[in-house]
């Protein structure tokens, strides 16, 4: 195992254009890392200069303390997992999984041992004699994880390696994952455009845009205390509704109603002529359904309902609302800024799947304006963002990472 350092690392093509742009990222031993972001955004770009594949243009790579830029990938000692598998189909299960032992010449001795050690682990022994062409795609990217389990390498790369399985196998893949990644306690970068799998999987994440990191915490700090427009945007499905804001005084001006602001918030928008509001869809309740304790800590409004999905569990609705044009264009603007669709002046508002509220009519909603974020619409910064209680986020999460693989170590030694 082994940390991964990044030092001003910079991907310039031939005709200038940045893919990676001056990123700086420390990945500790053991860590599990995310890099996430849209297309384009630099993010298998980096993960191929961690395992040698592209060259970098300037900046240093750190494996273990030492720097690597000129090692080829064969020196590096990493191990990659391809979206496509890379299985040889003219090979068996344990052929595959040998293939890189056989490679380092390894004893045969040696090679048996490894590969049934991983089959073991991936519940794959009784599939070692069968081609790739009769696994289904789940037992496929189980037998392309044990090639890298057996290579016992300084730390995993994974390439998006979900994206060619179905919902379901998706959701029991990133369960096997993270349960082996806690286990074998290996230092792991994964890179994914999917926000599931970011927001399960990762101890911290790293979001990324056009090529420059936007934010690295863990998922829960990412989602509570977005550093700006952009990781508030992208990060969260249904995605957080921005609405405009005047402020006057402790409150602020939106298109449903007054939200009052305590003093510290108050005195982050001070001086600004117009905001961005931005509100998760579950701030939002029923009011019907609120309780009489919480109704103090947010407000009410009425507004006409234009859809609704019924989830099951929860559904959503769907709330228009009218906006100059001078907004509806910022809000175009602030689109191609979130590399987004198009921001429409609707609201998505998530309520309880025993709400009685109907398409067409209108309803009374309940907004919690204590998680309200408030953005600067020319800078995209959250001006209201609590750093500290974001660093303590992480923090929490550092340590849990740190107990559970301590406990996984456990159960392995105990097993053994």
């Amino acid at each position: 195992m082994a940390s991964i350092e990044m030092k001003n690392i910079v991907k310039q093509y031939g005709d200038g254009f940045p893919a990676v742009n001056d990123v700086s990222l420390d990945i500790a031993d053991g860590e599990f890392m995310i890099l996430v972001g849209p297309s384009g955004c630099g993010k298998s770009t980096l993960l191929r200069m961690i395992v040698g594949l592209e060259d970098i243009t300037s900046g240093d790579m750190l494996i273990g303390g030492k720097r690597v830029n000129d090692l080829a990938p064969r020196d590096r000692n990493l191990s990659m997992v391809f979206q496509n598998y890379a299985l040889y189909p003219h090979m068996t299960v344990f052929e595959n999984i040998a293939f890189p032992l056989r490679l380092a010449k390894m004893p045969d001795d040696e090679v048996r041992r490894r590969v049934t050690e991983a089959s073991d682990v991936l519940e794959l022994k009784d599939h070692l004699e069968r081609k790739p062409a009769n696994l289904s795609g789940g037992q496929r990217q189980r037998v392309a994880m044990g090639r890298a389990i057996v290579r016992q390498a300084e730390a995993f790369l994974f390439d998006e390696p979900l994206s060619n399985l179905d919902a379901k196998l998706r959701g029991q893949m990133r369960t096997e994952i993270s349960r082996l990644q806690r286990r074998l306690g290996i230092t792991t970068v994964y890179v994914t455009h999917d926000q599931t799998e970011a927001m399960t999987l990762g101890d911290r994440v790293c979001v990324l845009r056009k090529g420059k990191i936007q934010q690295v915490a863990s998922p829960r700090e990412l989602y509570e205390q977005p550093v700006n427009l952009f990781v508030a945007g992208f990060i969260g499905s249904p995605p957080m509704n921005f609405l405009p804001a005047t402020p006057k005084g402790d409150r602020l001006e939106t298109p449903f109603g007054e939200i009052v602001l305590d003093e510290k918030r108050a005195a982050a928008v001070a001086g600004h002529e117009l905001l961005l509001v931005g509100i998760r869809p579950e701030y939002f309740e029923d009011a019907s359904l609120v309780e009489e304790a919480k109704r103090p800590h947010g407000s009410v409004f009425t507004a006409r309902v234009d859809v609704t999905e019924w989830l099951g569990d929860s559904q959503f609705a769907y709330i228009p609302y009218d906006a100059p044009e001078s907004i509806r264009k910022q809000l175009r603007d602030l689109s191609r800024e979130l590399d987004s669709e198009e921001l429409r002046t609707q609201a998505i508002v998530s309520i309880d799947s025993t709400s009685r509220i109907r398409e067409g009519r209108e309803a009374e909603f309940w907004l919690d304006t204590r998680k309200v974020h408030v953005f600067d619409p020319e800078t995209g910064e959250n001006l209201t963002r609590d750093a500290e209680a974001g660093a303590e986020l992480t923090r929490m999460a550092t340590q849990d990472r740190e107990e559970q693989q301590e406990h996984a170590r456990g159960e392995s030694i105990g097993a053994a």
